[in-house]
């Protein structure tokens, strides 16, 4: 019993000493964005879950303190849409080709009231579907593609250094 409440006490102390920084997120002007949703309807559900993972990565990478704001300019979702046959419905098509994921952002990392770094680019990823790694997210979700490739640039820009 006592190495069980030893094992609690540990992991809330690990994860109290990893807590990471802040990520502020701002999608300016979402209503020209590329390509943000398969309808109208899903791109503000689809804002919120990047914004969301935008903030989870930096829990995970920022050293605590520092502050990452974010502005995405553009948001272009892997896949691109095809007509059903015989359907007015659409289905997003993914294959792995020119139809990568690829967002515009504006970043500035801050920590103790000074700049650490700031940028404007485009982040992408061009071979989404050959990566031949496990994948982490679900094929079940629908910006799985979109998350890895914030993943490999959030931890190549701001991963901190313990």
């Amino acid at each position: 019993m006592r190495s069980i409440a030893t094992a609690i006490l540990l992991g809330v102390a690990s994860a109290a000493a990893s807590a990471g920084g802040i990520v502020n997120v701002t999608f300016v002007d979402p209503d020209n964005f590329y390509d943000a949703g398969n309808t109208k309807q899903d791109v503000p559900g689809n804002l919120k879950v990047l914004e969301q993972h935008f903030k989870d990565l930096g829990e995970r990478y920022l050293a605590d303190g520092q502050v990452l704001n974010i502005s995405v300019l553009d948001v272009d979702l892997a896949g691109y849409m095809k007509p059903l046959m015989h359907s007015a419905r659409e289905v997003r098509v993914t294959r792995g080709a020119a139809d990568w994921p690829k967002f515009k952002v504006r970043y500035a990392l801050e920590a103790n009231g000074a700049q650490l770094k700031s940028a404007e680019e485009v982040v992408a990823d061009m071979n989404y579907g050959r990566h031949g790694q496990i994948d982490i997210y679900s094929n079940r979700d629908p910006l799985r593609f979109e998350k890895q490739m914030l993943d490999n640039w959030f931890w190549a820009r701001f991963k901190r250094e313990d």
